[in-house]
């Protein structure tokens, strides 16, 4: 999922994947249904979920009154359907293994089939069906050649691809994308097309599937791992009795196919092959799956007919599915072990205690609400349970024992009734909270549950001289210029995010230090909006250094020469890479009127003079190249938050690092066990630059003179 996260609605897209046995097996099967069960389900079954349901007549069946009166004849009846339920069940298990094409039909003629079970055998039938060399290839070729074909033909000119000839007349096609437009628009920039024309490229890759089957190939070569582009591998029907860990490297698949090998095991690494909607083994030797299955929460069909499999997997998958199993082993995988501590990056300096040094954590905590099975589905629910994660938050936050905490995503109640104590006994720590604008139009219970951002500092380093609530719409709606375009009422004001700022005077220096703490929209398609939010941002974090800071100044305050010479921080979590506006604006102090994030939209003086701000702002991490990412999900893995600093004032001495490579290897996303939240902590260590007063020359002129009188 691009940019953090789709929490405003908390679902993600789970498309049923097309393919062409989904075709063949709805058409031949339209009494089941081919859409993937929802886990666990009990919608096919005649018998009630729990043993004390209802009976016809509304009473409890183990009700006290006539738990102990049951008759001879009720409870030989009771026992006539445990026998039926059990061999139900042995008819299950003897119907999921290698069977003709008659004994399917039959098995699927039973009135004990579940659709789960229809499903397997079907497949695997129209699997066996597939077991001639380059089945599927031919399959998709003969359908190609099937499709009907437009009598005019396009010729396009190689070395003009956007000239094309059509019945004889010359024209330039257009596809109207972005990416287009972005190549006409800088065809000067030799340097900018060759890229953008590499992208576009690899973009339109011509080939997504490898058909290998039908061989009888009993190795495969690492090569194939290179093809990350795949999206279908088959290499069904061979002799292969061993795969490669490295078919994990091809993250774009959605259907594996390697039914009729000779396979004992499957790899635990394919569960790193999140993007799988189809895992078809039909036709091998397995008997288990490995728990790191548990992670294929896109997985829509799980093809086992036809091996040894173990008893309690084939019942769940006969009974309830795929989703099922892949439940079952995501809940039961043990846990394992956590990474090693991230490490320190010295950036400058030493590691001597200073007065001057101060510690910066940023940390998107991820709130409850948006921390749902839709939205993060390779997380076991007990590791998405609130109590759980709130445990590992607070030892994690308390134990870097940070100077200055900014937290995104609290909660309000989760503030006033834990957080805010809590940090205050634990840790010294007073605070500071604001949530989203929304909670002003809602009830006292419903507020409770809005997110915002909180504020913590040591107050035996720090004491608070003011602090200043910032809701980004309302402040933009103040601005004349914005009053007069419509994208500001369209785009702006129904986006609720919100800045808090703080003045600290800190006891052992009398600096002072503006500390910013943001959230900014999350969705890529409004760039426009966070660059706007960017710009209301560093507009109110001048006014309040202004008169904060130089008129404010107490008598052993440190005054400062201008507002851009304040000593300032921005944490929080931009939802920006490192190749945005925000980022651009934010680390270079202005960005252009016209400037791409801005799209179309209109918004006052900054899409007609552009967006400037006075500030040395630099981001702490773009010391190491920022980090490979702050937010680590399975659909988006990138940078969207920082500790910008006034590089004026502030100097980084070092850095908390990323996390061990080779653990990451093995983790899909955030939230998991270890980790609680999609995004992980960053921390700086801070110093102030010296500013002492100009020293006083001495003067000996007076003295030599007097002497000299005497």
């Amino acid at each position: 999922m691009s940019f953090d996260k789709e929490k405003e609605n908390g679902t993600i897209s789970n498309t049923f994947y097309n393919h062409s046995l989904h075709q063949i097996y709805s058409a031949n099967n339209s009494a089941f249904n081919p859409s993937p069960a929802s886990s666990p389900s009990i919608n096919n079954y005649p018998l009630s979920m729990y043993g004390n349901s209802s009976n016809a007549n509304g009473n409890s069946g183990n009700s006290f009154g006539n738990r102990y009166s049951l008759s001879l004849q009720q409870q030989q009846q009771q026992q006539q359907q445990q026998q039926q339920q059990q061999q139900q069940q042995q008819q299950n298990q003897s119907m999921l293994g290698s069977h003709t094409p008659a004994e399917i039909s039959a098995a699927l003629a039973s009135p004990s089939a579940t659709p789960h079970l229809a499903r397997q055998l079907t497949y695997a039938q129209i699997s066996r069906q597939s077991s001639s060399p380059h089945h599927h290839a031919r399959a998709a070729a003969a359908m190609a050649r099937n499709t009907p074909v437009p009598s005019t033909v396009t010729i396009t000119d190689p070395n003009d691809p956007n000239k094309s000839f059509a019945n004889g007349n010359t024209s330039n096609t257009n596809n109207g994308s972005n990416n287009s437009n972005n190549i006409a628009s800088t065809a000067n920039n030799n340097s900018q097309t060759m890229t953008m024309k590499s992208s576009k490229e690899e973009s339109e890759q011509t080939w997504t599937s490898l058909d290998m089957g039908g061989m009888g190939l009993k190795n495969i070569s690492p090569i194939i791992c290179n093809y990350k582009f795949l999206t279908a591998l088959y290499i069904n029907h061979n002799s292969l009795t061993y795969l490669m860990p490295s078919l994990s490297q091809l993250t774009n698949l959605k259907i594996l196919d390697v039914s009729g090998n000779k396979l004992n095991m499957l790899p635990p690494e394919l569960g790193l092959l999140c993007n799988l909607r189809e895992l078809l083994a039909f036709d091998n030797n397995l008997v288990s799956l490995p728990v790191e299955f548990g992670n294929l929460y896109q997985l829509e069909t799980l093809g086992l007919e036809g091996n040894p499999i173990q008893a309690e997997l084939k019942n769940l998958l006969i009974k309830d599915g795929t989703q099922a199993v892949i439940m079952s082993l995501r809940e039961n995988a043990p846990v394992t072990m956590p990474p090693p501590h991230r490490e320190w990056l010295l950036v400058e300096g030493d590691t001597m205690d200073d007065p001057d040094k101060f510690t910066v954590l940023c940390y998107n905590i991820l709130c409850q609400k948006y921390a749902t099975s839709q939205a993060y589905g390779y997380t076991p629910s007990w590791a998405l349970n609130w109590e759980y994660r709130k445990d590992l938050l607070v030892t994690e936050i308390l134990g870097y024992n940070a100077d200055i905490i900014c937290l995104q995503e609290m909660e309000m109640g989760q503030y006033e009734d834990y957080f805010k104590e809590h940090f205050k006994m634990m840790g010294d720590y007073d605070s500071i909270f604001y949530p989203k604008t929304r909670a002003k139009t809602m009830s006292e219970k419903e507020r409770r549950v809005v997110d915002g951002c909180a504020t913590f500092y040591k107050t035996s380093r720090f004491r608070l001289i003011e602090q200043e609530h910032i809701e980004y719409n309302q402040k933009a709606l103040q601005r004349s210029d914005f009053k007069q375009t419509v994208d500001i009422y369209n785009r702006v004001m129904n986006k609720d995010n919100i800045a808090v700022l703080v003045l600290l005077e800190d006891k052992n220096t009398n600096q002072r230090i503006v500390v910013a703490n943001t959230h900014i929209h999350w969705d890529p398609s409004f760039a426009d909006v966070k660059l706007v939010q960017a710009g209301v941002l560093m507009d109110e974090i001048k006014k309040f250094a202004n008169s904060q800071v130089v008129l404010s100044g107490g008598r052993n305050s440190v005054h400062y020469n201008g507002v851009d010479k304040v000593p300032a921080i921005i944490c929080g979590d931009f939802n920006s890479a490192p190749n945005s506006g925000v980022y651009e604006f934010i680390s270079k102090g202005s960005i252009v009127q016209n400037h791409n994030d801005f799209g179309n939209h209109s918004y006052g003086t900054y899409t007609t003079e552009g967006l400037s701000h006075n500030f040395s702002f630099k981001s702490s991490y773009s010391h190491v190249g920022e980090l490979p990412f702050t937010n680590y999900t399975p659909g988006f893995k990138s940078v969207l938050d920082y500790v910008w600093y006034t590089n004026n004032s502030l100097d980084v001495i070092s850095l908390l690092g990323s996390i061990d490579k080779d653990y990451l290897s093995k983790v899909v996303g955030f939230p998991n066990a270890h980790f609680p939240s999609d995004h992980i902590p960053i921390m700086a260590e801070l110093k102030f630059k010296t500013t002492r007063k100009e020293s006083m020359k001495a003067d000996f002129s007076s003295t030599i003179n007097k002497n000299r009188s005497k």
